[in-house]
């Protein structure tokens, strides 16, 4: 590894690519095709070596590492940035489809970031020390604030919030790790002014404008496009947050009722509030009607098939063993903590998550997909490293843009991570199918259709799909068919708010809306007004509360999620028909059906060819972001809320 990182540094000390001369006179299709040659291999290598000091950044956090990455990714985007001014040498020369399609993706997918080396260098080292930040951050509970093994990083909080029942507890777990944002705002608010000056240089107003113009169509017709479907939606999203709110009331009495109708963020078992799912013991149906049977437990039977069982039985055996040898007065607790701290624990949930991994892996090889390459498992992070700090946020991976596929996440045997594994192999599937366009189409036919892809497969985790797997016995009877809307409703409606408010507080900030003297009041304005949710506490601009959530620090669009929860019914749909499944969609899975993924793969295997438009009605019959599917698959949750919603008044 100390090698491999030397060769990047000398690597990069270097200008990787020389500029080629201008040829004189006008532009031909021929010099056109040419540099666009050029620009495709050259990005294939520049973007292989960020992907690489990307990764050592985000699974290995050290000042040094940040200061690689940031090395890299400046070289990596002047250089871009040196194609794009090239090519607009081409912009009025008549070109075929293919050709110019090329053109127009390098131009919009340009990073914003500015020509100055000075500046370029000050953003990427501050991108890289938000990254780490958020990677670093830890919520060390009172009093024991000192002691740094009573710290908590976002997983273990998480976990508590999940399950914990104590407003009390789940509060001081939300200020604690909001905490870490506070710190993060004046870097993040010189990123924006940095990032903008960039954007500018492109032909853009701001950052915000550069980011939605990728989408093959104008900026502002992409926001109308949102809101759109947003007025689709929000009806459906209303009826469930007054449902939940009434729950929720009866649960937690004053802590949970508000005189504004708001809901305090705390309560909904996720720390931004973003999915609801966690709380599903709180909202469940109490009507004999829809209880008389016996609700599957999947993290059980995860647990009781992959084995996290007998881990537990070898640190017993441990203990035993420990205790016999003269340890006699060995606590269990004690005996836990020695044995996790082992090889052969941390050995134990290696496998364990894997053997995640290999059920989601199983599902698309049922579909027709070759299986994952061997270094996917060689090189993959699965689990938190015992000696590292690492940014455990979800993520997948393809380093080279060919074969070197990843995932790096931080896997525990549970309901959430089984529908997280589906999803981020998802990214994968989709990035090996593409590998055989030019680089420049190596993409998904747009961002949300990279999110879609997993979540369209992961719908389809249905009972029918785990009775296949032999993690249940029998699927739950008709009657189930509420409950099981009302939890994936949870996650799927719940978070459409949420993942429309981010992006439109970030596009306030890029475009001077927001100034960063209100960061913090724009952000809670917007959770309030698309959510209906509020912090558990007051909340001053000394707070950054955006930066406790990952996609802010680590800059990624999130417009692509809320276009994804509805995309991916489009695609579901669509692949449920291919497999001639007759039925209630939300019961459909198409599991081993080569049918619905030879549709899937002839989808991935366009990549950023053609306008998504074409894609998508290729895939689903229709050319535009559709809600409808969406809403009929929960047409009959819908009805059920309203009706008691009437009644609670």
């Amino acid at each position: 590894m100390r090698f491999r990182s030397l060769a990047l540094v000398f690597a990069f000390a270097f200008p990787l690519f020389a500029l080629a001369q201008t040829p004189a006179g006008p532009p031909t299709v021929a010099e056109a095709k040419a540099f666009l040659d050029n620009a495709n291999a050259e990005l294939l290598t520049l973007t292989s070596q960020a992907q690489r000091a990307d990764w050592v950044g985000e699974t290995h956090i050290t000042d040094d590492t940040e200061a690689l990455d940031a090395l890299v990714n400046q070289q990596v985007e002047s250089r871009t940035l040196e194609l794009v001014a090239a090519s607009h040498r081409f912009d009025k020369l008549a070109l075929p489809a293919a050709l110019r399609r090329q053109m127009m993706l390098l131009q919009i997918n340009a990073p914003a970031a500015p020509k100055d080396p000075k500046l370029l260098a000050e953003q990427t080292t501050i991108a890289s020390q938000l990254t780490g930040m958020y990677g670093k951050g830890k919520y060390c509970p009172p009093p024991a604030a000192a002691d740094s093994s009573a710290c908590m990083g976002i997983d273990d909080i998480s976990n508590i919030m999940a399950k914990s029942r104590d407003p009390e507890e789940l509060k001081k777990l939300w200020i604690g790790w909001h905490a870490i944002g506070a710190p993060m705002h004046d870097k993040y608010a010189r990123e924006v002014e940095l990032e903008n000056i960039g954007a500018r240089e492109l032909g853009y107003k701001d950052t915000g404008e550069l980011w939605r113009a990728g989408y093959d169509m104008t900026p502002a017709e992409f926001s109308a496009e949102l809101d759109r479907a947003w007025v689709q939606l929000e009806p459906l999203y209303r009826e469930l947050h007054t449902y939940v709110r009434h729950k929720l009331i009866e649960k937690y009495g004053a802590a949970a009722d508000r005189p504004d109708g708001m809901i305090p963020a705390h309560l909904l078992g996720n720390m931004w509030a973003q999915e609801w799912g966690n709380i599903y013991d709180i909202v469940a149906p109490t009507d004999p009607r829809l209880t008389g049977f016996k609700m599957y437990d999947l993290q059980a039977a995860l647990e009781k098939q992959i084995g996290e069982k007998d881990a537990a039985a070898r640190m017993s055996v441990q203990c035993d063993q420990l205790r016999n040898n003269g340890m006699n007065g060995l606590s269990d607790l004690d005996c836990g903590d020695r044995f996790r701290n082992t090889d052969q624990m941390h050995a134990s949930q290696l496998a364990a998550a894997k053997d995640m991994v290999h059920y989601g892996e199983n599902f698309f090889v049922s579909l027709g997909f070759p299986k994952l390459p061997d270094t996917f498992w060689q090189r993959s992070q699965f689990v938190h490293p015992r000696d590292a700090e690492v940014v455990c946020h979800a993520s997948a991976w393809d380093i080279d843009n060919v074969q070197d596929l990843r995932v790096k996440m931080c896997i525990q045997v549970n309901e959430d991570y089984f529908t997280t594994v589906h999803h981020e192999l998802g990214h994968n599937f989709y990035q090996r199918a593409y590998n055989q366009q030019p680089m420049l189409f190596r993409n998904g036919a747009n961002d949300g259709f990279h999110e879609a892809i997993g979540d369209s497969i992961a719908l389809a985790i249905t009972p029918a799909y785990l009775k296949r797997l032999k993690l249940i016995d029998a699927e739950p009877p008709a009657e189930a068919d509420i409950p099981l809307q009302l939890r994936t409703a949870l996650d799927k409606i719940a978070f459409l708010p949420f993942g429309l408010a981010l992006d439109k507080w970030r596009w306030q900030v890029f475009s001077g809306e927001t100034k960063p003297a209100d960061y913090n009041k724009a952000w809670w304005a917007l959770r309030a007004k698309y959510q209906g949710v509020v912090p558990p506490v007051e909340r001053t601009e000394a707070d950054f509360d955006p930066g406790a959530k990952n996609h802010i620090p680590t800059n990624v669009p999130y417009a692509r999620y809320f276009l994804a929860r509805i995309y991916q019914f489009q695609f579901f749909k669509a692949m449920c028909d291919a497999s001639g499944y007759k039925g209630p969609l939300n019961r459909c899975t198409f599991y081993g059906s080569k049918e619905a993924g030879a549709k899937l793969r002839t989808m991935l295997e366009a990549g950023q060819s053609q306008p998504w438009q074409m894609t998508l009605k290729e895939m689903t019959g229709e050319d535009h972001l559709d809600a409808q599917p969406m809403l009929d698959y929960f047409a009959p949750l819908y009805a059920w809320l309203k009706a008691q919603n009437v009644a609670a008044n």
